[in-house]
Formats: C-alpha cells, structure tokens, sequence
C-alpha cells in the first residue's frame, strides 16, 4: 500500500518509499544482533568503553551497534567476538557457552 501511494507522488519519493521498506526489513538483523552483543557484553560484565577498547573501536561505535544504528563489517563483527572471547558463531545463534 505504501509503494503504491508513494508512486502516485512523483518517482523521488517512490524510491525513497522502497528504500525506506528495505531498511525496515534490514533493520530486524540489526536489532539482534546489536542486543546479543549487549547481552554478551553484559555478562562478561564490561562497559561499552571497555568493549570498544578491546575491540579497537570507538566506544560511541559499540553503542550505536547495540542501538541498530549501524550496519557493522565483517572485520569489525572479528574485532568484536575477539574482544568478548567468544567464537563469532555466537554473535548470531546465542550460543551460551561464556
């Protein structure tokens, strides 16, 4: 429905309307994976400052990851499963083996 009035308006707004919906599905991943690096941060009992020390990032990075406002990297994904000590498997299945 939303596609439909959007290509009604003009063409700009249409593909700001696709892109709009394609961020919104993109954004379900983001969310959980930004919540089980909160999670396995938490339990290692760290801050975000901590995690972005160890991780070589920069600590407002970690927060926006955990946020979903950030599309993160494979290489950073890396960084980051280093830093919890963790295999990067469990940055996605939940695997609890801490």
């Amino acid at each position: 429905m939303l596609i439909i009035v959007c290509s009604i308006v003009s063409f700009g707004i249409l593909d700001l309307c696709i892109l709009e919906l394609a961020m919104k599905s993109n954004s379900q991943i983001l969310i959980k994976f930004g919540e089980q690096v909160r999670d396995l941060r938490k339990r290692k009992g760290i801050s975000q400052e901590e995690l972005a020390y160890k991780s070589e990032l920069h600590r407002t990075y970690i927060g926006m990851i955990e946020r979903a406002e950030k599309n993160i990297t494979l290489l950073n994904i890396e960084k980051i499963a280093k830093a919890l000590e963790i295999d990067i498997k469990q940055l996605f299945d939940g695997s609890e083996s801490l």
